[in-house]
Order: C-alpha cells, then structure tokens, then sequence
C-alpha cells in the first residue's frame, strides 16, 4: 500500500513503511501500485495523476461532520477516528481542533514556533534570537533570549491549556513532539495523518 500526503510545497510519501519526501518539481518515483492520497493542491494531484496509472482520492470517501466553514482537508483527516479529543498539528502553523462525541466542535489557529521566532527579528536584528527550549516557563525572564522564549511558548501553551482542559490531547506535525512535553494528557503521533488515511480504506472495502 501506498499512501501520499499532497501540501502545499511536498509530496509525502509512505511506501512500504517508510517515509519518502518530493518537492513539488520533483521527479516522483516509479510503481504500479495503487496511490491513495490526499490534498490540498490541486496543481500536485494533477501531477500526481498524470504520473500513476492508479490514483485513489480519499477525500471522497471521508465522513466528517463539522459546522466550521473552510476548515481544510489535512486538519478533518487528522481528526477522523477520534470522539472526545483535542487534536494539535504542530508544523508551520499551529491548528488546534476539538471534537466532542465525534464530531468536530471547532478549533483555532496559531502561528508556529519558527514563524513566531521570525517575527522578533523583523521587529528588530537584536531580536533575533534562537528558541531556548529549556526556557523555565515558572520563572518571569532576566535575558532577552529567554524573554523572547517564554514569550513564544506561552502564546501557544496557553491557549491549547484553555481548550483542552481534562481532555486527552493528540500532537502531531514536526513539533508535536516538543510542545507535547509541557503538556499532562497527551499523546505524540508521527504518523496521525497516514494511520488515519489506512483507517478511512479499512473502512471502505470496496477501495482496498
């Protein structure tokens, strides 16, 4: 089984268990298996449909009940399976999501860590500093690294807090795995989008 996760910038592949990641001018590499995808750009799964003999789109195929408008594809796939959660995909932006007896009940949107960090130095050059991930988040700073650290963290912590209460959490994304250590009730997945991907063929047989 391959599974392709289209963005806006890559194609990310799971084949055979391992990852495999093509910008968007890339060469995509070769097979006659079966690609279930999903995306969120259209010009890639063109592409990517001109390249396969056989391209199976799983947007079809999802059910997934929400009264928000414009809430895109990779944030309902990372949500599906999950009845009482607060969903956190932590990449470029951070998107929180929250869904209550299995049904999505809303969720925000924040500005991801790096993209927090670059806003310092277009404030100033002498805020251009790296996160300091060991930042002490109980402790009112005494540097401007760690004022700027504290600063970021807090903006993102905070609000996912305020959301989830005693709520189990999910975190996936590339810094999933980092903000998931401030947090209690959590779990980290990897690989949220792509196991949620196998669970939407599992059920439907009749696209496996």
């Amino acid at each position: 089984m391959i599974l392709c996760d289209i963005g806006n910038t890559t194609f990310h592949f799971l084949i055979d268990g391992k990852h495999q990641k093509y910008s968007l001018n890339e060469e995509l590499p070769s097979s006659d298996e079966i690609i279930y995808f999903i995306s969120v750009n259209e010009e890639a799964s063109l592409k990517l449909i001109k390249t396969y003999t056989k391209c199976i789109d799983l947007e079809k195929y999802l059910d997934f009940k929400t009264t928000y408008i414009g809430m895109g594809l990779d944030r309902k796939i990372a949500c599906v399976g999950y009845s009482d959660a607060i969903i956190v995909d932590a990449g470029s932006a951070v998107t929180v999501d929250i869904m209550k007896n299995g049904i999505h009940d809303g969720g925000i949107i924040l500005p991801g860590l790096m993209n927090l960090k670059n806003l310092y130095k277009q404030i100033s050059p002498k805020l251009d500093y790296e996160i300091n991930t060991k930042v002490n988040l109980d402790k009112i700073p005494l540097c401007t690294q760690d004022a700027i650290s504290y600063s970021i963290l807090k903006s993102i912590i905070l609000p996912i807090k305020e959301l989830a209460l005693k709520q189990q959490i999910i975190f996936t994304g590339g810094d999933g795995e980092f903000l998931s250590r401030y947090f209690d009730n959590c779990i980290y997945k990897k690989d949220l989008i792509f196991e949620n991907m196998k669970g939407i063929i599992n059920a439907n047989n009749c696209i496996a």
